[in-house]
């Protein structure tokens, strides 16, 4: 499909702008050997069509780039302020990253031990999780089970939680979560208690709300000070975009 549209936008450069206007003017015989003289042309020149692929797509990643930062503009109250969610790494560091995960996520998991590293070795990043469960029951599971852990016991405690669901492979089952909370010297039951209250279901209901309201569908979701980016990203991605972000 898109070799087909870089054609038309081919062909229309070569024609100029009148070219719809031009064909309705020729004759059968006359737009049978336009055609034909263009089909020849990029015969011998194939390279053009991948040049306009590469030139389409280029705009595309430009749009999409322009409208998520409208997105990212128009919500940064409640992606950067939101006063529920976790805020770690530096709070007063001079760069902002927010991550939109999922426990269940492996490319959140993949991620996760990069953006540690990255976070770590700047020293002077500010940085915000987004529960955002949307692969399953396990997934809500392990959500309402950290939230309620910050709820309950703080900032320090969903940290060790938030790590460690981060790094679990197993099931995220009750018994699961009741052996992590216990590793940390936590009280699983008043955490259980509060897996269901309001403040645990607004949070994530707020999240979700975000979401939708920035169009993201999948996890992991960075957005990185006005910039947001759909998908995992490698550690060096990440350090480049801070330091010509910081620049």
């Amino acid at each position: 499909m898109k070799k087909l549209i870089a054609l038309a936008l081919l062909t229309f450069t070569l024609t100029g702008p009148s070219l719809a206007m031009d064909l309705k003017e020729l004759t059968d015989a006359e737009r049978a050997q336009f055609r034909a003289e263009v089909r020849s042309y990029l015969m011998e020149n194939p390279e053009v069509i991948m040049e306009a692929v590469g030139q389409l797509q280029k705009r595309e990643a430009e749009a999409q780039a322009q409208a998520d930062f409208t997105l990212v503009s128009a919500n940064a109250d409640a992606i950067f302020n939101d006063g529920f969610s976790f805020v770690g790494g530096n709070p007063e560091g001079d760069f902002t990253i927010v991550e939109f995960m999922d426990y269940r996520c492996s490319y959140c998991k993949k991620a996760f031990p990069e953006v540690e590293k990255l976070i770590k070795g700047d020293g002077n990043i500010r940085f915000i999780v987004k529960e955002m469960p949307i692969l399953g029951e396990q997934s809500m599971l392990g959500a309402r089970f950290a939230i309620a852990t910050k709820v309950v016991a703080g900032d320090e405690a969903y940290k060790s939680m938030h790590d460690a669901l981060m790094s679990f492979n197993g099931d995220i089952t009750p018994t699961s979560l009741k052996r992590l909370a216990e590793s940390f010297g936590l009280d699983p039951a008043a955490i259980t208690e509060k897996m269901n209250s309001p403040e645990v279901t607004d949070a994530i209901e707020k999240t979700r709300a975000l979401a939708d309201a920035m169009q993201i569908t999948g996890t992991p979701t960075f957005v990185m000070q006005d910039e947001m980016l759909r998908g995992y990203v490698p550690y060096d991605q990440m350090k480049a975009i801070v330091k010509e972000k910081r620049d």
